[in-house]
């Protein structure tokens, strides 16, 4: 099975405030933005491009919950169950000597489930074969690429719209 050719418009801008007003406009002209790059973080750029609020705090959540149970759990069975000890008139399962490793659980479970989320759903893992659009977007270029096949628009029309809203240069590039 052959793999489909993908075609994607490129605008190279020179400052971000163009950048979020270019945004805008070719929003606007209901032109779809497959992706924007810059080489630093842009305040309002996700409003702009209409990204909604991250779930990460969620799963962060529900490892956290988990790491405090498997922590509670633990120790409970250790020093409750499989090897009970009588320390001076001590409770089996005295909860507040158990407060330092369940939290030190619930962190450890909550970050690494973050970092593991993360990865998965950002599509990062070691075999990745990251496709660069632009080598500038880490210097000092800011980058909007449109994926010609998912727009209904014409490619003049959107070459016409990203000159007119203030692009530097315009590339095309073709990845397989």
């Amino acid at each position: 099975m052959a793999k489909s050719k993908k075609n994607f418009l490129i605008g190279i801008y020179e400052d971000e405030d163009i950048l979020l007003d270019a945004i805008k406009t070719i929003r606007k002209n209901k032109i779809k933005i497959y992706e924007v790059f810059t080489p630093f973080p842009i305040h309002g750029i996700d409003d702009v491009l209409g990204y909604r609020r991250s779930k990460l705090p969620i799963a962060a959540f529900c490892f956290g919950t988990l790491g405090c149970t498997f922590g509670l759990s633990m120790q409970s069975f250790m020093l409750g169950i499989d090897w009970p000890m009588n320390i001076g008139g001590k409770d089996f399962i005295p909860l507040p000597a158990f407060i330092p490793v369940t939290f030190e659980c619930t962190v450890l479970f909550a970050s690494f489930g973050m970092v593991g989320v993360f990865l998965v759903v950002s599509g990062l893992k070691p075999w990745a074969n990251p496709t660069i659009f632009d080598k500038r977007s880490t210097d000092d270029k800011l980058v909007v690429v449109i994926d010609l096949s998912d727009n209904v628009v014409s490619q003049d029309n959107i070459i016409s719209v990203l000159t007119d809203s203030g692009t530097s240069e315009i590339n095309k590039k073709n990845f397989i």
